[in-house]
């Protein structure tokens, strides 16, 4: 009588390996942020009008103005003055709104989607989210606006070249200024992302970021011209306008006053956004 043994000869599955750990860190927050910020198309189209403004309309002011010397005309009020760094950021009004328009959308747009919990869920210190996305789109901001100011400025100088409009990059206040177009639309998409934060709704932060830098500084023409030279400078509308103008008069904050001044106002939104990001819910 024989015994039949059977052997198993099958390859033990082997222990599944388990998922490392990972942390949440700054840097990692950055990315991800960077990494959203990328995979809409609204920040393409945005950020593509933030570049195109400041130059077709920096072109068009500087043609009007060739045009008008040409013509031997008495110059318009508006072009009496001019040169060639105020023609090419004629156009910075209309940057801004596209800049701070996406910077409201950058925070506030995940509030209306709901995405936000997702992302608070993955960092739970949540204030490392506001600081990544006001960082991140404040430095494509940065990079926008002034390469928007330089661009335009290149096409102005060539356009009003000959009048006595004309400036280059070696003119004293210059190239300041084109530094302070650019800085100051950089505080501007940080300030809208701030507001998109603190309020929590698009349309909320767009009304609030148009009425500090637009509508604020045109009321105050009503008010009487003892509080109008008191209180007009220091407004974010007035003392951004001051970061890049080329000459300043004794109604205006100096550009380093003007510089801290509207970073102030940015500071002032993003720690309301932190405080309401830390004390209530989503």
């Amino acid at each position: 009588m024989s015994t039949t043994v059977t052997v198993d000869t099958k390859t033990p599955r082997p222990a599944p390996v388990p998922r490392p750990a990972y942390r949440v860190t700054g840097l990692r927050v950055l990315r991800s942020e960077w990494a959203k910020l990328w995979s809409l198309r609204s920040t393409w189209i945005t950020l593509g009008l933030g570049l195109l403004f400041p130059v077709v309309v920096g072109v068009i002011a500087s043609s009007q103005y060739k045009s008008q010397v040409d013509s031997g005309k008495p110059i318009d009020g508006d072009f009496a003055d001019a040169t060639a760094v105020s023609l090419a950021l004629f156009g910075t009004t209309f940057a801004q709104l596209a800049l701070g328009v996406l910077g409201v959308l950058v925070t506030a747009g995940e509030y209306s989607t709901g995405m936000i919990r997702s992302t608070l869920a993955a960092v739970p210190r949540r204030l490392p989210v506001l600081w990544s996305k006001s960082a991140v789109f404040g430095a494509i901001a940065l990079v926008v606006g002034t390469v928007g100011a330089f661009a335009t400025f290149l096409l102005a100088s060539g356009i009003v070249d000959g009048t006595d409009a004309a400036r280059g990059f070696s003119d004293a206040g210059v190239v300041r200024s084109l530094f302070g177009a650019g800085l100051y639309l950089a505080l501007v998409g940080v300030m809208g992302a701030a507001l998109g934060a603190l309020l929590r709704s698009v349309a909320g932060g767009i009304s609030v970021l148009v009425a500090a830098l637009m509508l604020i500084p045109g009321l105050m023409s009503q008010l009487p011209s003892s509080w109008q030279d008191t209180i007009s400078p220091y407004l974010p509308g007035n003392a951004g306008e001051a970061m890049f103008a080329l000459s300043h008069d004794s109604t205006m904050l100096s550009p380093g006053a003007g510089l801290l001044v509207f970073i102030g106002w940015a500071v002032l939104a993003l720690g309301g956004a932190a405080f309401r990001l830390v004390r209530s819910d989503v």
